[in-house]
């Protein structure tokens, strides 16, 4: 009996312990699409399994509002955030305010990821992020709409998405006043820069600040490019296009209210939801090209990084680990569409099942091309706005494209000065 007493005293007393040694983390993460409720099911499985707690953080659905608000908690040395979810073009702006997780996470872990991916994230010798998932803009399509109005395959050329766009929306006018030919992501911010790549990469226009660090944002065939989708505005996409970021482009195609539209892999999963109008008629192709050019699609994706300052550095780090590992990253990716980042998931039998698009679209996600953020460092904000607000001023009808980037030219310019 006394043996009892004492064993159950230990039991006691190890389990107190155990609550003692817990610790609650902060977790900056994600508020776009099923963005929150993924972060709070692997940060749930996560807590469950260490005996911790994680407090998952509402945060702003633009990138650049969520980028000032880090900068200015970070510039602080503020420890109360131990986990930020991070931009791939953040690395270079925040580093020095982020931990080397370098030993933190298993070296064979470490291995299974795309190598760029890592090397993104290294910055002077430091693993400041692990690659969590990554993504490149694509085309959504209605598929039932497709075959209603005559058409085999997507839009492969710029032209030929404005003239089924067109066509589409003149049929369905007919019997829904709010249904538009194709929504993208038109507002004036880090979207629109990501989307204006697009459109000038594909007519052969460069990217804005090529890998030597020349500008060659002011060229013919980027007019070219902006003069195209600027004469979608108030035609086949409509005029408060302009205002549209992710959500509210989706939310009007996942309405049943678009015939196209531009988006991330996220978009998948929510118009396949229980519920959705267009459930079932979600096609996924690469984005069209412009003359004489090439599809190109910009690389997105984010990344868990741990806060430099926080007060539990080894737990946080423990939760980045297992919210990259191969099994929460195949699981985000059957139940929400998002794009791993580890290569062997894309010939995942069971992740191919849930997005077949995945598999087909495996060299778009892979050969999507960069911003210039590694090229311009800390001046890549800079560059970003100026792009932004110049091809903002054609969409808008406030400026030519030949001038707006003549301007956007004479920004970056300044900004660079002597050199990035």
């Amino acid at each position: 009996m006394k043996k009892m007493l004492t064993l159950l005293g230990l039991t006691a007393s190890l389990a107190v312990a155990s609550q003692a040694s817990a610790v609650t983390l902060s977790f900056a993460c994600d508020s776009v699409g099923s963005g929150y409720d993924e972060c709070r099911k692997g940060a749930d499985a996560w807590a469950k399994k260490t005996g911790n707690t994680v407090n998952v953080l509402q945060v702003p659905k633009e990138t650049d509002q969520r980028l000032a608000l880090y900068q200015q908690q970070l510039g602080a040395k503020a420890s109360d955030v131990d986990v930020y979810m991070v931009d791939v073009v953040w690395p270079g702006l925040i580093s020095q305010h982020l931990l080397d997780l370098k030993g933190l996470i298993p070296a064979a872990q470490m291995k299974d990821y795309f190598p760029s991916m890592v090397e993104n994230n290294t910055v002077n010798g430091k693993l400041i992020a692990v690659p969590w998932f990554t993504d490149a803009g694509v085309l959504y399509y209605r598929t039932d709409l497709m075959k209603k109005y005559g058409y085999k395959a997507p839009p492969k050329t710029w032209a030929e998405l404005q003239t089924m766009a067109a066509k589409i929306q003149a049929g369905e006018k007919k019997t829904n006043s709010k249904f538009v030919g194709f929504v993208f992501q038109g507002k004036n911010y880090e979207g629109l820069t990501c989307d204006a790549l697009e459109w000038i990469n594909s007519f052969g226009g460069g990217s804005i600040v090529e890998p030597d660090g020349k500008i060659t944002i002011n060229n013919p065939r980027a007019a070219a490019a902006l003069k195209t989708i600027s004469g979608f505005v108030g035609t086949i996409s409509p005029a408060a296009v302009t205002t549209y970021g992710e959500e509210e482009a989706r939310q009007i195609w996942q309405a049943g209210n678009s015939a196209f539209m531009r988006n991330w892999p996220y978009a998948y999963d929510a118009g396949q939801a229980a519920g959705s109008p267009i459930k079932g008629k979600i096609g996924v192709a690469a984005l069209p090209a412009g003359p004489g050019g090439k599809p190109s699609a910009t690389l997105g994706g984010w990344q868990l990084a741990v806060n430099a300052y926080s007060k539990h550095p080894k737990e946080a780090a423990s939760l980045v680990a297992y919210l990259t590992a191969k099994e929460e990253q195949k699981r985000r990716a059957i139940q929400a569409s998002y794009n791993p980042t580890m290569p062997a998931l894309y010939k995942d039998k069971d992740v191919l099942k849930a997005v077949p698009f995945f598999g087909s679209l495996y060299d778009v996600f892979i050969n999507a091309v960069a911003r210039p953020a590694t090229v311009t460092g800390l001046k890549y904000n800079q560059v970003s706005d100026a792009f932004a607000t110049a091809v903002y001023s054609v969409l808008t009808k406030k400026a030519t494209p030949e001038a707006a980037l003549k301007n956007a030219e004479s920004q970056i310019s300044r900004a660079k000065g002597r050199g990035w």
